[in-house]
């Protein structure tokens, strides 16, 4: 880090090193008009007998019998600088004479900026860029300098700028020292006090400061200054975007670990994004007075933080400054609310998955290797039935089929706008944050969408209550038309695995089989999971009412874990068992159409048709089959759903294989 600040801070030196090897071939250009050549008699050892400050400060006596100070110049420090071997009149152009106080030539003074870009243009001409990457890096940070706020005009003179390159550069004493010698250590302890020399008020703050302390008290080095926080080339106004990603990259160059715990929060997840209106280090920690956190006077101290978080959260309580930014779920002791969080989610990603992934593998593996053996499940016979042309078996009815399908929609832009937020730091999230219109307004679309998923989801329990009220007497828990587990369901898991392995033949399923069921309540413990979760953060102050601050970061790794969870399955484990495997590939639009066939109804649920074959009550499903543009339709937007989850997942498996680097 120390290399780094060092490289900022003596890239001007580096490049007035590179002019005194370039000197003597490029004289010509690389002086200004008024040198030596033209001065006569205007020597370094004329300049020096006047100038001479190598016994401190030099004073001359002027015509009215006056003592004035003069610019005391040390030749013994100007013989160990990088403008060594160039005379005083290269830069001090406008001076013609010997004569006090010296008469000013028509040529004006040499300036910094002029001479580094003459050297730079000799150097591009002669192709000798890649020879000199310290000029070409003074060069770039030129052209910086001149859009920064030292570059623009004085409000109390608007003939000067803020500052210029003298300002915080001595050209008379300016050396190359190397990272980690005494000298750099000097050049680095020095120059918060040349920046207060200007920013006084910023100097006062910052030597109270943890930073300033380490600097000045304990002449610490490594501790940081102000040119690590701030381009001392491209000094820009604060409130700007890109003064305010430096001062965070500044942040988190430094302090690793609690920047990798801030961009785990939402805050550091719209900073990865690249925006800024959001909390960053200096809102909450200060800028220039960053004290200790167990500092009274610091604005994360327990008595302060309150006041510090009610600049953004107007209404924020008691309650909701416990909340812990930098909360490490590596860190038992200190954070236990959230390694246990962290440690159950993992648990059920990786037994679910686990499972389920498994399932797939195994099932896939014995539908190939039943074909190749020529093994086809036994014909269903249903001539017999008398069953008119054009007669369908209806599965889903209308209800169902728009349930799922909002389901599925909302669910998806769930995933979308949450997962561009998990996965900031990927390279696809900046695109789909802007393509979504910004933080702001993704944030309504992932709200209105939560509501409409939360809101299907309260409708069908009102249905399900409405529903057992009716038929209570007659409903069976455990009965082939329930959707709760039951034991002939671990029955029939058990069946399946035989089937995978060789050892029996395929199950047959009633109405509903054990992956169905899955599928039915996956959603109860999920809406139960992400829907609390997401509450909780959308209401904090309402739920710091009467919560502990922790149960935050529970939320956020909940919310999280689980919609990943969620959202993974559906695409991987859902896809195949509905629409990918085999006998059901590429597409099952049976929960688009609602019905199907009387062959394929009695393939799927063999016990569920003989049932209804054998009460006489098959008839009362049987509807006419869908038109050719409804078929067409639901085909469309099958294929599409399946796409964008298939898109869905390459985002997530790309972020999630990014965020380990």
């Amino acid at each position: 880090m120390a290399d780094k600040r060092s490289f900022r801070l003596l890239a001007a030196a580096m490049a007035c090193l590179l002019w005194n090897s370039l000197a003597p071939a490029s004289a010509a250009p690389a002086a200004p008009a008024g040198s030596t050549a033209a001065a006569g008699k205007l020597d370094d050892a004329s300049c020096q007998a006047c100038h001479d400050g190598s016994k401190g400060e030099v004073t001359i006596t002027d015509a009215a019998g006056k003592k004035r100070p003069m610019h005391a110049v040390n030749s013994a420090v100007v013989a160990k600088s990088v403008h060594a071997k160039m005379q005083c009149v290269d830069c001090h152009s406008d001076i013609t004479d010997l004569n006090a106080p010296h008469k000013k030539g028509t040529v004006a003074k040499a300036d910094c900026v002029t001479c580094h870009n003459t050297l730079w243009e000799a150097v591009k001409k002669d192709n000798k860029v890649a020879e000199n990457p310290g000029l070409a890096y003074v060069a770039s940070k030129i052209e910086a300098q001149k859009q920064s706020v030292h570059a623009k005009a004085d409000k109390d003179d608007p003939s000067k700028t803020n500052a210029t390159c003298a300002s915080c550069h001595d050209s008379h004493a300016m050396v190359r020292t190397k990272p980690g010698t005494p000298e750099h250590d000097a050049a680095r302890l020095a120059g918060p006090a040349k920046c207060g020399t200007c920013h006084e008020e910023h100097l006062e703050e910052y030597a109270g400061s943890v930073h300033g302390k380490a600097v000045i008290d304990k002449k610490d080095p490594k501790a940081a200054i102000c040119t690590d926080c701030h381009n001392p080339m491209g000094v820009d106004q604060t409130s700007k975007d890109e003064a305010k990603k430096g001062m965070l990259a500044a942040c988190s160059g430094c302090h690793k670990e609690n920047a990798k715990s801030y961009r785990d929060t939402y805050h550091g997840q719209i900073t990865t994004l690249g925006y800024t209106n959001t909390a960053m280090c200096f809102n909450c920690h200060g800028s220039h007075d960053i004290r200790s956190p167990k500092d009274p006077k610091s604005k994360v101290h327990v008595d302060n933080r309150l006041k510090t978080c009610q600049k953004c959260h107007k209404e924020a309580t008691a309650g909701f400054v416990t909340y812990q930014p930098h909360g490490n779920a590596h860190d038992f002791k200190r954070y236990p609310e959230i390694w246990l969080t962290t440690h159950f989610m993992v648990g059920l990603l990786l037994g679910t998955f686990a499972f389920f992934w498994i399932h797939v593998i195994l099932w896939l593996y014995r539908e190939i290797q039943d074909r190749k053996k020529g093994v086809t499940r036994p014909a269903v016979q249903v001539d017999m039935l008398n069953i008119p042309a054009g007669k369908q078996f209806q599965r889903f009815g209308p209800w169902w089929r728009l349930g799922h399908l909002l389901f599925a929609v909302s669910l998806m832009i769930l995933t979308l706008t949450g997962m561009t937020l998990m996965y900031a730091g990927s390279a696809w999230a900046p695109v789909v944050m802007k393509l979504l219109g910004g933080p702001e307004t993704a944030a309504i679309i992932h709200r209105v969408n939560a509501v409409i998923f939360a809101g299907v989801f309260v409708i069908h329990l009102i249905y399900i209550v409405i529903r057992l009220g009716r038929n209570w007497k007659t409903f069976k828990i455990f009965g082939p038309d329930s959707l709760v587990p039951g034991p002939q369901d671990l029955f029939d898991v058990i069946a399946m695995f035989k089937w995978f392995f060789g050892l029996a033949p395929k199950p047959v399923f009633d109405r509903w089989t054990y992956w169905e069921k899955f599928d039915y309540w996956a959603p109860f413990w999920g809406v139960a999971i992400v829907g609390f979760s997401g509450l909780i953060m959308w209401l904090p102050n309402q739920t710091a009412a009467f919560l502990p601050g922790w149960v935050f970061n529970v939320a956020v790794i909940t919310h999280g874990e689980e919609a990943f969870l969620a959202a993974v399955f559906l695409f991987t484990v859902h896809f195949f068992n509905n629409h990918f495997r085999p006998e059901k590939f590429p597409l099952d639009t049976v929960m688009f159409t609602g019905t199907m066939s009387i062959e394929h109804f009695a393939r799927d649920h063999p016990l569920h048709y003989k049932r209804l074959v054998e009460t006489g009550e098959l008839q009362k499903y049987l509807v006419d089959e869908p038109s050719k543009p409804m078929k067409l339709a639901s085909k469309i937007l099958g294929f599409t759903l399946i796409a964008f989850g298939l898109i869905l997942l390459v985002l997530i498996a790309t972020g999630f294989i990014g965020s380990f680097s």
